[in-house]
């Protein structure tokens, strides 16, 4: 399996947690704590298959701005936000964006993946 995640939520141990199982799953991870750190990741040289990102981050930089750059610096990669807020709470979520609502078991962000 070569499929590179980039995990990022503000939440350390939700962080930890996630992306050991994916690790443990097989899949390669880059964590990130927040929006900002994200985007300089992904202005990176690493391409990324999956971009998994939580809405509500501090910083001024939500997950939902994060994914439109995501979308714009790796179009390829699949990009999944999630929010313990309903989606009908949150503003418009770009298309070709997954929603996943928290709190979430490992199989459902699995699924995702590889869908």
């Amino acid at each position: 399996m070569n499929v590179h995640v980039l995990f990022v939520d503000d939440e350390a141990d939700l962080r930890d947690i996630v992306g050991d199982a994916l690790a443990d799953c097989g899949y390669q991870v880059t964590l990130a704590a927040d929006g900002h750190q994200a985007l300089e990741i992904l202005r990176g040289e690493t391409r990324f298959s999956h971009v998994i990102s939580d809405v509500s981050m501090p910083g001024g930089l939500t997950g939902l701005d994060l994914a439109t750059f995501a979308l714009e610096y790796q179009p390829e990669a699949k990009v999944i936000v999630s929010s313990g807020y309903q989606r009908s709470q949150l503003p418009q979520i770009p298309a070709h964006v997954h929603f996943l609502p928290k709190p979430y078991r490992i199989r459902q962000l699995l699924a995702l993946l590889e869908a």
